[in-house]
Parts: structure tokens; C-alpha cells; sequence
């Protein structure tokens, strides 16, 4: 055991001092919290341009009068006394960046409609005018059948459901977006980190083997140990960075209203109007205290590590059974990829339906639940179905440490001979 703690302590500190593994480990919640404040500016920015739009309404329909809504720096004049042609000529001058032209209409069937612009104009200006003129047309058809458009629109009904969770501790409301935003992200974060860590594994042990250095560690270190100390040693920088991530990100995230007072100020205005509920900074905070975040936390971690454990066993099962070739490495991995993608295609259903039997099986497959199951844990599985799921990742460490630590013993030891599969195959389950 000694001699596996040296093998940890030496990938350990070789790869912490690394200048690459600082930067990395710095620029990385730069990056985030970056992206964070950035979301946040352009979520609470509105535009700061300020639109005259002038209207030559042949028709009444806006009779003189179109209300704005609160914040809307759009402003519309209506015209008299002009025709289309003429003051198509005109409106430019004036200041008006663009005109809107509503010929006498057929109610049943309107047409004519034009709006006039020196440029194309934004999408979401046109349809915030069509949104304009369509309701228009609806108040003037409602009145032509007699209908009242304010009792219709007392009667109207635009309802929003609440999801309401009934746990041991009590009601609380659930957001579904939120959820499937964190579910997401944890799922492609650990296949992200299986892939990455994984492969970093296989290129230490390749590079290793091609330096034979191997040959002079195996001298006074079993190759499992050798290979388990890389392993656990490779992981313990996972956990390490992801540690300092942590710790920069919440840190980062507190001096950002330092940082950026005047934001902060806006948003704290935005969240004293009426209707501040559904700001969705706001609803993002409260999904987030909705989620079982401490045994998100927990499974986070847990399926970090029994997935790393899996992977990067057979990575350095391939690392020791190749040399140099690239070409060949990749061939060999191929197969342990497909788990790892059928894994994530698996977590891309389970986010949107976490109890089908495709997402349960996906969770408690070995292979495949460190990503899975993070794709449903926002959604409270039963707990029966993620401890099944713990003791199945144990028990998949445990066979395929075993199993990938007989086919490293043979392989690192080995040169000149190209390998597959089949060969490694019968590496593993060859007696002595």
C-alpha cells in the first residue's frame, strides 16, 4: 500500500506544478463568472435606442392613441392630413425612423398593411408592431359582433400552473426549467470530465511505457499498484481542481456586486416592480433552492469518482496494450467510448422523462449512470433506485479494476506487438 501512496504522491504533484494545470484551474471560473456577469447584463439591459415610428392610420383603427408598455422606448405619432406616397417622402427628414401605412381595411380580411423603414428593421420590432395591429383588428372584429373587449378580456383566462412538491419537510414549489438546466449540466459536466480525466490517464500511461520508464517502476512496484496509484493519483487532480473551482467561483460570485455595483442596483430596481415574480433571475434563484441540492452535491461527487474509477481503468488498460501509434489508440478506445455516448443520448431523454425505463436503466447500468443519473437527480428519483445505482457503480469498480489490472500487467510490459481487443481479451482471463 506504501508503495501505491508513492505512485499517487508522484502523478499527483507531477501534474499540480504544471504551469498548464494552474492556468487552467485559475481561468476557468474566470471564465464562468464572466459569462455569468455577462448573462446578467444583457438579461436586465434593455435597448438604448429610442424609436419614433409614425403612423398614417386611414382606417381609425388605433383611433390616435397606441399605448406603450412600461419601458418601451418606442414612440408613435400619428399623421394627418398625408397619403402614403407623399409622406413615404417625408418621414425620413422629420426623424421618424420608420412609418407604418393602414389603408382602409376589410375587417374580415385585411390587407394593405405596410411598414415603411430606411432599413430593415429587428425582428422582435416587427413583432411587436404586428402584436399592435393584430390586437387592434381583434378589438374592431369584437366590436362588430357586439362583443365587449373589456369583458372579454375580464373573462380571458391566461393561467400559470404551479408544480408543488410534497416532500417530508414539507410544500414546496418546483420549477421544471430549472431542473432540466441543472440536470443538463451535470450530465454533460461528469461526460465531460469521464472523457477528459480518462484520457489522461491512457496518454501517462502511453507516454510511460514509450520512455520505459515503466520497466524501471515495475521493478519495485507491482504493475496494479502501478496502475491504481495513477489512476487514484490523476483523480485526486480532478477532485483538487474542481475543489479551487468551487471555492474561486463562490468567491468571485460575491465580489461580482462589489465589481459591478450599478448592475446590481438595476436588478434590485427590476425586482421592486409589480410583476417581479416572474423575472427570470428571480425564478432561477428560487428553482435552484428547490432542488435537493445537498444530495445533488453528494451524487455529484460519488458518481465523479466510481465513473472515473470505471474509465480510467480501461483507459490505462489501452494506454499499457499500445505504444506509440495514436492511430491504434484510438481504435482500441472506440469501444469504451460507446458506453460514455450512449450514456450521454440516454441523460438527453431522462432530463425530459427521468422515470422512463430507458432512464432508469441507464442509471443503475454501471456504465452508463454516472451521467444518467445525474440527468435525474434534479427530479428526486426514489432512493431505492440511486442506492441500487451506488452498489451497482461499487461493484462495476471493483470487476472491472480487476479485470483491466490483468490486461495492464501483460501490456505495459510488452512492445513491438500490435494488439487488439481479442488479444487483450484473452490477457485478462488467462490463468497466469
Amino acid at each position: 500500500m506504501s508503495k501505491t501512496w508513492l505512485v499517487i504522491q508522484r502523478e499527483y504533484l507531477s501534474r499540480v506544478k504544471k504551469r498548464s494545470f494552474l492556468l487552467t484551474t485559475i481561468l476557468v471560473p474566470l471564465i464562468i463568472i464572466g459569462f455569468y456577469a455577462a448573462i446578467i447584463a444583457v438579461s436586465i439591459s434593455g435597448s438604448n435606442n429610442s424609436q419614433k415610428i409614425a403612423v398614417l392610420d386611414e382606417d381609425q383603427l388605433f383611433h390616435g392613441s397606441i399605448n406603450s408598455a412600461p419601458g418601451d422606448k418606442t414612440s408613435f405619432s400619428f399623421i394627418q392630413g398625408e397619403t402614403e406616397q407623399s409622406f413615404k417622402e417625408k418621414y425620413k427628414k422629420e426623424g421618424y425612423s420608420s412609418f407604418l401605412y393602414i389603408p382602409k381595411l376589410n375587417i374580415d380580411k385585411p390587407s394593405g398593411i405596410k411598414l415603411h423603414s430606411e432599413a430593415a428593421i429587428s425582428f422582435s420590432e416587427k413583432g411587436k408592431i404586428e402584436s399592435l395591429v393584430n390586437k387592434a383588428i381583434e378589438n374592431k372584429r369584437m366590436i362588430a359582433e357586439q362583443i365587449d373587449p373589456a369583458k372579454y378580456k375580464a373573462i380571458s383566462s391566461d393561467i400559470s400552473i404551479e408544480n408543488s412538491i410534497d416532500s417530508e419537510n414539507g410544500e414546496k414549489k418546483a420549477f421544471a426549467g430549472v431542473a432540466y438546466a441543472v440536470s443538463y449540466a451535470a450530465g454533460i459536466l461528469i461526460y465531460m470530465i469521464l472523457l477528459i480525466y480518462g484520457m489522461m490517464v491512457m496518454r501517462g500511461v502511453m507516454e510511460e511505457k514509450v520512455n520505459r520508464i515503466a520497466e524501471v517502476i515495475v521493478s519495485s512496484v507491482k504493475p496494479f499498484q502501478l496502475m491504481l496509484g495513477k489512476i487514484l493519483g490523476i483523480g485526486a487532480v480532478g477532485l483538487t481542481q474542481f475543489g479551487i473551482w468551487l471555492v474561486l467561483m463562490f468567491v468571485l460570485q460575491l465580489a461580482i456586486p462589489v465589481i459591478f455595483p450599478s448592475m446590481f442596483h438595476q436588478m434590485a430596481a427590476q425586482a421592486a416592480q409589480p410583476g417581479a415574480q416572474e423575472n427570470m433571475l428571480l425564478t432561477i434563484t428560487e428553482g435552484i433552492k428547490s432542488l435537493p441540492v445537498g444530495l445533488m452535491v453528494f451524487c455529484f461527487i460519488f458518481y465523479f469518482l466510481g465513473g472515473y474509477l470505471i474509465y480510467a481503468s480501461l483507459f490505462a488498460a489501452v494506454g499499457s496494450a499500445v505504444g506509440e501509434d495514436q492511430q491504434e489508440a484510438q481504435q482500441l478506445t472506440f469501444p469504451i467510448m460507446m458506453p460514455i455516448i450512449l450514456g450521454f443520448v440516454i441523460m438527453m431523454k431522462a432530463v425530459n422523462d427521468p422515470n422512463s425505463s430507458l432512464a432508469v436503466f441507464g442509471s443503475l447500468f454501471p456504465l452508463t449512470s454516472p451521467i444518467v443519473m445525474m440527468g435525474r437527480i434534479a427530479y428526486s428519483p426514489p432512493i431505492w433506485q440511486i442506492a441500487v445505482s451506488m452498489v451497482l457503480l461499487i461493484l462495476g469498480f471493483l470487476f472491472f479494476t480487476w479485470l483491466t489490472g490483468k490486461i495492464y500487467r501483460t501490456g505495459i510490459l510488452m512492445y513491438g506487438k500490435k494488439v487488439n481487443w481479442k488479444e487483450m481479451w484473452k490477457w485478462a482471463f488467462r490463468k497466469s
